[in-house]
């Protein structure tokens, strides 16, 4: 398929062209807003969808309504008009191609072989899911505009797209298998990013957590077919409560040569190299989870005083220290006094308001805090920014910067480069301070220095 720049004078005629059904409508004060919006939404969907240089159209749509080939075009149909010319004329509904005698003969041979494309085999993949309805519209498959900055608040234009959004929710359930984001290259590494269909409420559902572990088995297994050497589980697909940190999946599957790796060192790495030189004492606040265990144990082997706020995870803490010099540096405390704050997911925002003025909290979470304390200053989940040559970082990941990438996606890319052969779940930790030197010999660089 073959992209071609129309001349300035053929958009002027189309335009002229596209515009008689509007003025006829409204001259004859027949129309309607919702007419007027349905028209333009259409002629813009169908226009962009034929001059997208990509065939999209499934050959089972054609299967279920035969005649919907004569009804309309197809990305393919309409490039051999770009390519032959005196060929396939009609724009949007092939009928009259078909009446007149201008059908291109290998238009159904060119349909046939641009969809038996071969899939890209990946080195890397990055396995990830939805947040919430409206993120589909700030991945690359929705707008780019809105994929190539960091994600807020729903925009309140997203809004009036609700029928759209349910729509996208009902075909997401229906679909029920990942889909692929983002493919990007790395020093011919090849990394591609997918998306379990699932929003972020339902991992906090009991009834879901099954259907969840299937649906990202069956991602491992997808992606351990295509070739790939390292998977790395993103956001809550490596949960404690849901499969322990990915453990379930190599419990499930003990002879399965893709590595699974949850990121969890380099994440640690990222929060250790965050926290300001000369800091003497930090509290941990929210859910105690694996990052948050390592770091309250490198922490007190530096000599930094770690104050936790909750028995249990102290307790933890302590039989780990016990053998150690480094057990005095642990303490179980519920003020709130520290001026170095690390946050895991959970943390209230009352909580989070009693913080002191100048409180600098670093999140170790997946997700960021509600950043409600004006007086705070706060830092971005674990991420690291991206060396320029890493390619196509043409959108930002969820509320993170444009080419800033977090930690756990990153420590995907440098198991695949340097060729780790090991899995980093459960209870296993990669080392710390090596992972750390890879992130930064490959171009990798802290977000704040």
């Amino acid at each position: 398929m073959i992209a071609v720049i129309h001349p300035f004078g053929e958009h002027i005629a189309y335009f002229t062209l596209f515009a008689i059904p509007l003025l006829t409508i409204t001259l004859t004060k027949t129309g309607s807003i919702v007419a007027f919006a349905g028209y333009v939404t259409y002629i813009d969907v169908m226009n962009n969808m034929g001059h997208c240089n990509f065939e999209l159209i499934p050959k089972i749509a054609f299967s279920i309504f035969p005649p919907l080939k004569y009804l309309m075009y197809t990305p393919t149909y309409h490039s051999l008009h770009h390519t032959q010319f005196r060929t396939n004329y009609s724009l949007f509904m092939p009928f009259y191609d078909y009446v007149y005698g201008t059908l291109d003969k290998s238009t159904d041979t060119l349909y046939e072989t641009s969809l038996e494309r071969k899939d890209e085999t990946p080195d890397v993949v990055h396995l990830t899911h939805l947040t919430t309805p409206e993120s589909i519209y700030h991945m690359r498959l929705g707008f780019a505009s809105l994929a190539s900055k960091p994600y807020t608040s729903p925009k309140w234009y997203l809004r009036m797209l609700w029928p759209v959004t349910i729509w996208s929710m009902i075909i997401t359930w229906i679909y029920g298998k990942t889909f692929v984001v983002e493919r990007n290259v790395f020093k011919k590494l090849k990394v591609q990013t997918w998306a379990v269909p699932k929003y972020k409420i339902q991992y906090f559902m009991e009834w879901q957590r099954e259907a969840i572990n299937d649906l990202v088995m069956e991602a491992i297994l997808e992606a351990e077919g295509k070739g790939a050497k390292v998977l790395t589980l993103g956001l809550l697909n490596q949960g404690e409560e849901l499969n322990r940190n990915g453990e379930l999946f190599l419990r499930r599957n003990p002879k399965l040569k893709v590595k699974l790796v949850d990121g969890s060192s380099l994440a640690v790495a990222v929060v250790l190299n965050t926290i300001p030189k000369g800091t003497t004492q930090v509290a941990f606040r929210g859910h105690f989870n694996k990052v948050a265990y390592h770091l309250a144990l490198a922490l007190c082997h530096k000599g930094i005083q770690v104050a936790i706020a909750r028995q249990g995870d102290y307790q933890k803490l302590k039989l780990e220290l016990e053998s150690t010099d480094d057990q005095d540096n642990l303490i179980l405390s519920n003020t709130h006094s520290q001026k170095v704050w690390l946050v895991g997911d959970g943390l209230s925002k009352e909580e989070e308001l009693k913080a002191s003025k100048g409180t600098l909290i670093i999140p170790y979470s997946q997700f960021p805090p509600n950043k409600v304390n004006k007086g705070c200053f706060y830092q971005t989940t674990p991420a690291m920014l991206t060396p320029k040559h890493l390619e196509n970082i043409d959108s930002c990941e969820n509320w993170l910067p444009r080419r800033v990438m977090s930690a756990w996606r990153i420590a995907g890319i440098l198991h695949g480069l340097e060729g780790w052969n090991v899995n980093e779940c459960g209870n296993e930790m990669f080392n710390v301070e090596k992972i750390w030197q890879a992130s930064l010999q490959h171009g990798f660089t802290p977000v704040t220095k």
